[in-house]
């Protein structure tokens, strides 16, 4: 089982850390504690120094420029992080084809419709960034600990980054997190709650290594784990959606549980699976 502990790199931020390791249940860790066993990790010839007894394998390093999930062998990847604010989120907003995006025409958004959208798997909030931008009201629901903590700091940021950026305030104002189960989210909300779209967009384990996956999100892959209640999750979300559910899978992927849907908008490497339960407004 992976190991992860919290960590920080400068005193002011102790306090800090100390609140997060202790909301996550996670112990504090010294920044030279962590140093010192990633050098005794790299003298070895597999990872069994770094995740074996107390030593953890990853850390959660708060730092002036946010939150990152680190190996603790520092030479395998880099951090990961959820940064709006970034060269390639920036790119997307402003030069990603707008409502030509297929993410745009699955979720049926259109110059005369701006859907609110419940995204049952925000991970780190790429997707539901992106409909943000579109002008969609999109709320996160990520129930992962240790990921709603690094989407939760990646929204805090692009907040303060926003009093120099309206666009971009405007965006992250469309934006709202909620740290919980999909399923059970679900299965309380009431008829008059339903969202216009629910998108779902489950995680599985790779069947085999591939060279456009990072290596930095393999990991995460494996931290996380996968969504086994994917199937359940889809059969709860065409009861509680108002137009339509839409399913994010890779191109090759079989349909999820099964259900084949009214029709796919298929790409390169994804493709979204779109149910369709009523017209949309026009």
């Amino acid at each position: 089982m992976t190991s992860i502990k919290v960590s920080f790199t400068h005193p002011e931020l102790q306090a800090a850390a100390v609140k997060l390791a202790k909301r996550l249940d996670l112990a504090l860790i010294s920044s030279d504690k962590i140093a010192a066993i990633g050098r005794a990790a790299a003298q070895v010839s597999d990872s069994s120094v770094a995740g074996s007894g107390e030593q953890p394998s990853y850390h959660l390093q708060l730092a002036p420029e946010g939150l990152s999930l680190l190996p603790v062998r520092r030479n395998q990847h880099g951090p990961v992080r959820c940064d709006f604010t970034s060269g390639a989120f920036t790119h997307r907003r402003k030069f990603g084809g707008g409502n030509g995006q297929a993410i745009a025409k699955a979720v049926g958004l259109s110059g005369k419709f701006l859907p609110g959208v419940l995204d049952l798997t925000a991970g780190l909030g790429g997707d539901g960034f992106v409909l943000a931008s579109l002008g969609c009201r999109v709320r996160l629901l990520e129930r992962n600990p240790i990921v709603h903590s690094l989407l939760r700091d990646g929204l805090d940021r692009a907040v303060m980054a926003g009093e120099q950026d309206s666009e971009l305030a405007d965006i992250v104002a469309r934006l709202s997190l909620i740290e919980a189960d999909s399923k059970q989210f679900l299965g309380q909300l009431a008829a008059s709650e339903q969202e216009d779209i629910v998108f779902l967009d489950p995680m599985f384990p790779e069947r085999k290594k591939s060279a456009k996956v990072k290596k930095e999100m393999q990991v995460f892959h494996s931290i996380v784990g996968a969504d086994p209640d994917a199937g359940e999750l889809l059969e709860l979300a065409l009861q509680r959606a108002r137009y339509r559910v839409v399913v994010k899978r890779s191109a090759s992927a079989d349909h999820l549980a099964g259900m084949a849907p009214s029709y796919s908008l298929e790409g390169k490497s994804t493709r979204f699976d779109i149910f369709a339960l009523q017209k949309l407004p026009s």
